[in-house]
């Protein structure tokens, strides 16, 4: 039986989000994220700031430079939290082997659901209509036999897309995309691309695996050779996803800029902590996953005494793990945090040095993401202040 996997990414998440909750907004560039004047990156953009050349990760200086009419929010990742989890639940009713990756995409195993949703765009359309239904937000899909190519299907044909794959058809698929759609290589590569000539995914395909190795190194080589010819270049650690859970995002351009990279992973952090608390779940061990311009893949791991109470607690965890995988030397295509070892439960449990304390962490964190949820505000952390605000703030 062909394996058909769902990728689905949930269109422009956030920025649709804010213009679903104010329809006043609709129309317009939206720009989620740090607010101008202020240290910070873009988190997400709506397709109208998209045209201005705004992308996520973005310092939000250049999206105001480019943009300066546009609508800055703050992010609420409380209330995005919420629409995601009832997006998930929705996704979850049409396959049990689902694998969330972000508070915006996830995977979902679709084998053998033929005799409930019928073929694979039947099955798309449903889940599409479905989510138009319940929450009003539009989600784009990509169907193939494995991650890969499923993932490099829902980003073709943005917003509200559907590309289907057929099994047996992925070599030819990747070989009638532009050079620039091959995911994962990132804006070096695609320079290192032009110095050989190398200018579509045929001429890609058509080199041998050591050549390759060669050129790219063996991480970039064996990458390369996999990817342009549509095979399953192995998008999952051996965490099992019951055990974990874990966001990422993958930039447009490579970064090597640590300020920014800080900022991407302070988000992620959010998100965690805020899927944790929603599933009742905990956990001690923070996961970094680095992939640098060249292909390699870095993996980092801490494991506390006690558990993990607050996003910041475990964005201070993963900067940890930041200082000891990266140096600085190579830019970065893609930043990814984790907690592994889930156990069921919330607290301090048994055990913790600071039980009281932590507690009131926690009580704390939950009470600034109730507030984002509702609407009522953001509370900005010290970190994505200027110098003359954070001054102002002490006085």
């Amino acid at each position: 039986m062909e394996r058909r996997i769902f990728h689905v990414d949930l269109d422009a998440f956030f920025a649709s989000v804010e213009q679903h909750d104010d329809p006043g907004l609709a129309g317009k560039p939206v720009i989620v994220g740090a607010a101008p004047g202020h240290r910070g990156v873009v988190s997400t953009c709506s397709y109208e700031a998209r045209a201005f050349g705004i992308h996520s990760a973005m310092p939000v200086s250049e999206a105001f430079r480019r943009c300066p009419g546009g609508v800055f929010l703050p992010v609420r990742m409380g209330r995005y939290a919420e629409v995601s989890e009832r997006i998930m639940s929705l996704l979850g009713s049409f396959s049990p082997d689902l694998r969330q990756m972000s508070v915006d995409e996830a995977f979902l195993d679709m084998t053998g659901t033929e005799k409930l949703w019928g073929p694979a765009p039947e099955a798309a359309a449903a889940m599409k209509a479905k989510i138009r239904e319940e929450t009003g937000l539009g989600i784009s899909i990509g169907v193939a036999s494995n991650h890969y190519v499923a993932k490099i299907a829902s980003g073709l044909r943005k917003p509200d897309g559907l590309v289907v794959v057929e099994p047996g058809g992925e070599e030819a698929f990747m070989l009638g995309l532009p050079l620039g759609k091959l995911w994962g290589a990132g804006e070096k590569t695609q320079e290192r691309f032009r110095e050989l000539g190398i200018l579509s995914l045929a001429q890609l395909a058509a080199i041998g695996r050591e050549a390759l190795r060669s050129l790219f190194g063996r991480a970039g080589g064996d990458f390369l050779y996999e990817a342009s010819r549509g095979r399953d270049v192995g998008m999952f650690g051996g965490e099992p996803a019951s055990r974990s859970m874990s966001a990422e995002t993958t930039f447009e351009r490579d970064l090597s800029d640590r300020e920014s990279l800080e900022s991407v992973l302070l988000g992620l952090a959010d998100e965690l902590l805020y899927r944790l608390w929603s599933e009742g779940s905990r956990s001690r061990t923070v996961v970094l996953k680095l992939r640098l311009h060249d292909f390699t893949t870095l993996s980092r791991r801490s494991k506390r005494r006690s558990f993990i109470q607050t996003a910041d607690e475990a964005f201070r965890e993963a900067l940890d793990l930041l200082d000891k995988a990266w140096d600085g030397s190579q830019a970065v295509r893609l930043i990814g945090l984790g907690l592994a070892d889930l156990e069921s439960g919330s607290g301090s449990g048994q055990g913790e040095l600071f039980p009281e304390g932590d507690e009131k962490r926690r009580r704390a964190q939950e009470a600034v993401f109730e507030i984002e949820r509702k609407g009522l505000g953001q509370v900005r952390r010290a970190r994505l202040m200027d110098k003359d605000e954070r001054g102002r703030s002490r006085s």
